[in-house]
């Protein structure tokens, strides 16, 4: 249920169920022993298939833990400087939590030790903008801090992680300097700001940190959900559009700031009232199916999602009011738990040859420690560590860092410091998590190098251009006000939707066809169909020339508009001949298709892995929308 109404009484109850606090404590990981040192890798990192891969082409698995603080723990009543209106009592202070407690060189160090390479660094957009100093009640293990923006100690985290070899991925958590996540302004990245705001933020952070190899990703926004009034969504064109929002976002961070940075997109969190009866539910990544992120670095992309025992697929995680009769994750069976994650998640990974193909990084998992006595969360964990490990999964545990005072607090982090700068680690031999979180961090993955991959990817002009690439985005216009599609440079169009506007591109079986100074054309008649070769009798054929294949096209509402031809490195193609592929009154794709399902509920035609499509066709009869009806699909050399 979207947008102009919701009843008053839901609302209430939306409110109190998704403000409850999220125990912190259900975002902490937990250290084993010392590990050896981190294996050797080489920025920046970009993907192949369902792996993230180094400069080197070899796997880079993300073994993450999230540093939290920066984003604000302040759960926003109270004062801000009283440590009991901070979650689980511990006050970040606008700053990577422990700072205070132990110093900068020891908490990096104890991230090492317990066997991860990689940090999932929150900031908030109102991090950035915070001009007041931190005090030196902020920092009192770490001195040289005192007087510092917020921002200037996030940068010396920053450095100090990645001068140890991590990792770091930049993660966009909240608006405004709060602890996360519930009915709080923070809902989606424009719930408090604006979209400009929001982009013209990550390029000022993209571009702030370029010079450093090792931070190697942009995690868009953390936990995108429903507001009092309204869901976020996946594809309709609107302001509360979250695939559009972060394309757009990608896009930019890759073409205006770093072009080496992983684009990371966390799926919906929550949409719906959480009220039996009421439709309501946790999207998490399902919707990428039918429609996936097309950026203008096609090998960039990664997805993330959440998975805390406490919540479920179709459970906020309250207790209470707001607590619905839906199964949690921990009241799963180990098989349910299965199926569930692989249909929220996993599957993006798992399914080979599809647009959606890509990385799938869980990027927040915790349970409480010591003090967790409960036999369901407890299983809970440990059959959800054997989930990742069975699916080769990057993970981020929540959180890495805590406070405890004689050995007791807030029990989800993997580190606790207590006011004495006294270590309390997951390793130490009292923490039931010990076994379960070296199982993970040990566990037999896949290593060494990774070969090139086939890409397919989708393109979705839905709502306006869908340009994937960087070539034709510096050219001008080649179809003013038409909507207009175009494939990642190196792809070729595949295959085409006769309805709904969709397309799918691929480098299948010869690579980048594109001849590095040949120039477009935008076919707008049959110019290049020769005499004698009419291959769709009766139709309007754009037709590319000879030596040149399709990488995309334009329409006008559902109407082809133009063909996009692209000029291919000689030799590639073959002399003149194909086959005409019709797809008017049903799908063909041949007998065992990739790509996957690039326009679910409408008809499609794809050339053969072996082909190129040359030309599209449509009919202008009455009563035609003028669609596309055919391809004209000829072979590769």
């Amino acid at each position: 249920m979207r947008g102009s109404w919701v009843p008053k009484i839901a609302a209430v109850l939306l409110l109190l169920a998704l403000s409850v606090p999220v125990p912190a404590a259900a975002r902490t990981a937990v250290p084993v022993e010392e590990t050896a040192a981190l294996a050797d890798w080489t920025p920046p990192l970009s993907t192949r298939g369902r792996w993230i891969v180094d400069a080197n082409g070899d796997r880079f698995k993300l073994r993450s833990g999230n540093w939290h603080g920066a984003s604000g723990t302040w759960n926003g009543s109270g004062s801000a400087d009283d440590d009991a209106d901070h979650h689980a009592g511990e006050n970040s202070h606008r700053v990577p939590l422990g700072l205070d407690r132990a110093p900068m060189a020891e908490i990096v160090a104890s991230f090492r030790e317990i066997g991860i390479n990689s940090v999932r660094l929150p900031f908030s957009n109102e991090m950035i903008h915070d001009t007041r100093p931190v005090t030196a009640d902020a920092v009192t293990a770490n001195p040289d801090l005192e007087g510092r923006t917020p921002l200037q100690v996030y940068d010396a985290a920053v450095r100090a992680l990645t001068d140890a070899g991590l990792a770091v991925i930049l993660n966009n958590h909240t608006n405004s300097t709060r602890w996360c996540c519930g009915v709080d302004g923070n809902e989606r990245w424009n719930a408090s700001q604006s979209d400009e705001t929001w982009e013209n933020d990550w390029l000022f952070m993209a571009r702030r940190y370029r010079d450093n190899p090792r931070v190697v990703g942009a995690d868009l926004y953390n936990e995108v959900r429903r507001s009092v009034w309204d869901d976020p969504n996946w594809g309709l064109g609107d302001r509360h559009d979250w695939f559009a929002a972060s394309q757009r976002a990608g896009d930019r961070i890759l073409t205006e700031a770093d072009p080496d940075l992983l684009i990371i997109v966390e799926g919906i969190n929550w949409t719906g009232l959480p009220v039996d009866g009421l439709p309501h539910g946790r999207p998490t990544l399902e919707p990428v199916r039918d429609l996936s992120h097309t950026l203008v670095d096609s090998n960039k992309l990664v997805y993330s999602a959440h998975f805390y025992g406490y919540t479920g697929p179709r459970h906020t995680g309250a207790t209470g009011i707001g607590e619905t009769s839906d199964p949690r994750y921990q009241d799963l069976t180990p098989a349910e738990l299965a199926d569930v994650l692989h249909r929220q998640a996993l599957y993006v990974a798992g399914d080979t040859d599809r647009h959606y193909t890509a990385p799938v990084w869980i990027s927040e998992f915790g349970v409480g420690g010591r003090e967790e006595t409960g036999a369901a969360p407890r299983a809970w964990f440990e059959h959800f560590v054997g989930q990742l490990i069975r699916a080769d999964a990057g993970f981020a545990y929540w959180p890495l860092v805590g406070w405890h005072e004689n050995r007791r607090g807030n029990g989800w982090a993997l580190l606790h410091w207590d006011a004495e700068g006294r270590r309390m680690a997951v390793h130490d031999g009292d923490d039931w998590r010990s076994d379960a979180w070296r199982r993970l961090v040990e566990a037999p993955a896949r290593t060494g190098h990774v070969p090139p991959t086939t890409e397919w990817a989708m393109l979705s002009p839905d709502h306006g251009d869908f340009v994937a690439s960087r070539r034709m985005r510096a050219l001008p216009d080649w179809d003013p006000g038409a909507r207009k599609a175009a494939c990642p440079d190196g792809l070729r169009l595949a295959g085409l939707s006769h309805t709904g506007n969709r397309g799918l591109c691929t480098d299948a079986r010869a690579g980048t066809l594109d001849d590095p100074g040949g120039a477009h054309e935008a076919v707008r008649d049959e110019r290049h169909v020769a005499p004698g070769r009419d291959w769709a009798s009766g139709h309007t054929k754009l037709q590319c020339a000879d030596g040149h294949f399709l990488t995309g096209y334009s329409v006008r509402g559902a109407a082809v508009s133009s063909a996009l031809c692209r000029k291919a490195t000689p030799g590639t193609l073959t002399a003149p001949g194909g086959r005409t592929v019709w797809f008017d009154r049903g799908d063909n794709r041949g007998d065992a298709p990739k790509g996957g399902d690039f326009a679910r509920g409408h008809y499609k035609g794809q050339c053969a892995d072996d082909e190129y499509a040359a030309g599209i066709a449509w009919t202008g009869r009455v009563g035609s929308p003028r669609t596309p009806d055919a391809l004209y699909c000829r072979p590769l050399s």
